[in-house]
């Protein structure tokens, strides 16, 4: 259920008022619709006539507006508004005692005391938005209610309060002190079957089973098979915490809100989808939720004729997989940019390093590298973070504010310890391969890229030092592949300028100097300030006979970093003519 955001000024019609407001709407409605739409609609209808609409009028109530799935109601007694909420909640845990998991209607209830307009027979302003709000936070079969009213009846109710703490919630200015009611579950029953779990120290996922939709039950087996894909493809990552199939699939049939999977796993993310078969096509759908707040990540549609149904398997699950990492790698570092840098944890400072690096300038790379060092200092063992350190420190030798020769030695000597940490981690592997590439050792440097994509095939990083092994080693027709292979799986990498920029180098070792033109200046047009893609995009015109152009490129070149302009080209050993394939 969702209640229209109100910021309207009262007018001649208007009254103003305060009121206990009580939102309420059906945990996983649109999944019960799916399986049953007719018998979920008649379900829902039976409780609210024969249970909620009497208990609103028993507590002097009245119902606002019916929303589908859920209601909005007002009360002039705050007490008799959770008296009411409690009763429904107690008497829908006995209804549904009988009923199979898979088709229990279960209700989640906000309650908030606030001032109110009052406009026909509706209500609108913010004590009906954080009303609303607090329903969203609350888990099925249970009630959230807001500081004011926790303290307006706690010494009038026989039940309960369990802070939850502040919660910043959707177009409310302040934060909302948020309260879970305890003592609305029926005699000898818990709402919570499970305690919350922490979270781990980084990103967490859990992929539950893909819902069928479809009236043909043999399909289960296809929506099964997707999420154990999924979940052993994502296990292979090494920044990801992933929850065992035989965990995730305990919610298999069951109308759960996420928010609570959330607690019961200790994850941050949940990853679900459904699928419908119609003739000879498959429809999957599949959405990452953010467990906490219920928001939506990343969704993603596909649909697939059914010629060969176990290559759709796997064709579906790989697509899932190569966004899931994307997607969660770019929530998280929204999720640490919203923290004040004197409250970050070790993985928060990682991935902020990780948003200043990618911006691919001399301000922003220098922040990065503190960033990192400060993970660094909270978590020495920390594998990934001496890979961000590695990278800022090479982007600085690129702008000229750290030498090449201290670059070289501090970029192995990080990578090394990367890998001793964790030799299976295969962005450490990857981070090993550009090293050994940056010393001359291209067949090092194959061999560690390799090794990181036996591992975790999918990964982006992996295929990006792979190709730039290839082109170094003198086959930069395979490198441009697997460079563009890396930008597919991962559009958005903090690496992409090194990515975008050696594409145009490939090309160049291609002698095909007109895309390694238009590569050059796809990756300038994207990332300004790095200065190196500058001096190749002058070599590929210079070979092209556009030799003024050529010349403002490598004045470009000098002036966006003269210092490294100075070591790379007037002080550098050329590199060696390579032999192409």
């Amino acid at each position: 259920m969702r209640f229209r955001e109100t910021a309207l000024a009262t007018d001649a019609r208007a009254e103003r008022r305060l009121a206990a407001v009580l939102a309420a709407d059906v945990a996983g409605y649109s999944r019960l619709m799916g399986i049953d739409e007719e018998g979920t609609h008649a379900r829902l209808r039976a409780h609210f006539r024969e249970l909620v609409d009497p208990k609103i009028t028993e507590h002097r109530g009245r119902i606002v507006k019916n929303t589908g799935d859920g209601m909005l109601a007002e009360f002039p007694s705050v007490v008799d508004a959770v008296r009411c909420g409690v009763e429904v909640q107690r008497e829908m845990a006995e209804r549904n005692a009988g009923a199979p998991p898979e088709t229990r209607i279960e209700f989640r209830i906000g309650i908030n005391l606030g001032d109110v307009i009052a406009e026909g027979g509706d209500i609108l302003g913010d004590g009906v938005n954080i009303a609303a709000r607090l329903e969203a936070l609350a888990e099925p079969g249970g009630i959230c209610v807001s500081r004011v009213v926790r303290d307006q009846v706690r010494d009038k109710v026989d039940f309960g309060f369990e802070d939850l703490g502040e919660q910043s919630v959707k177009n409310i200015a302040r934060p909302v002190r948020v309260y879970r009611v305890r003592g609305s579950e029926p005699a000898g029953g818990t709402i919570h079957a499970l305690p919350a779990l922490p979270l781990p120290d980084k990103p967490s996922v859990a992929v539950l089973p893909f819902t069928n939709m479809s009236v043909e039950p043999e399909q289960e087996f296809f929506g099964d098979g997707i999420a154990e894909d999924v979940i052993t493809a994502l296990s292979r990552y090494p920044s990801l915490f992933v929850i065992a199939r035989n965990s995730s699939f305990t919610y298999k049939g069951r109308a759960v809100d996420v928010k609570q999977i959330g607690r019961e796993l200790g994850v941050r993310y949940v990853l679900e989808g459904s699928l419908r078969k119609s003739g000879n096509r498959m429809r999957v759908t599949a959405q990452l939720v953010e467990a906490e707040t219920g928001t939506h990540v990343w969704a993603e549609r596909y649909d697939r004729d059914l010629t060969e149904i176990f290559a759709v398997q796997d064709e579906i699950a790989e697509a899932v997989t190569i966004a899931i990492a994307p997607a969660i790698a770019e929530a998280e570092q929204q999720r640490a940019m919203r923290k004040p840098p004197g409250n970050l944890d070790a993985w928060a400072a990682y991935q902020r390093g990780l948003w200043h690096v990618s911006k691919a300038t001399p301000d922003d790379n220098a922040l990065a590298q503190k960033f990192f060092q400060q993970a660094i200092d909270l978590d020495p063992n920390f594998s990934g973070v001496y890979g961000g350190l590695a990278l800022a420190q090479n982007q600085a030798s690129e702008f000229g504010t750290r030498g090449l020769p201290e670059t070289l030695n501090s970029v192995e000597a990080l990578a090394r310890r990367a890998v001793a940490l964790d030799s299976a981690d295969a962005e450490a592997r990857s981070l090993l391969s550009s090293a050994l590439r940056m010393r001359g050792d291209h067949e090092g440097a194959l061999a560690e890229a390799e090794r990181a994509l036996a591992t975790t095939p999918n990964l982006a990083f992996a295929h990006h030092m792979l190709g730039a092994a290839l082109i170094f080693s003198g086959h930069p027709k395979e490198g441009v592949a697997a460079l563009e292979r890396s930008i597919r799986l991962d559009p958005r990498a903090p690496r992409s300028a090194f990515c975008l920029h050696q594409v145009a180098i490939g090309f160049y070792f291609c002698h095909d100097y007109e895309a390694a033109i238009e590569a050059a200046k796809r990756t300038i047009r994207a990332y300004p300030e790095f200065p190196n893609t500058y001096r190749w995009l002058a070599a590929a015109l210079g070979q092209s006979g556009r030799i003024e152009e050529a010349r403002e490129a490598l004045e470009k070149a000098g002036a966006v970093a003269p210092a490294g302009f100075e070591m790379y080209v007037r002080q550098r050993v050329p590199c060696p003519k390579i032999t192409t394939t």
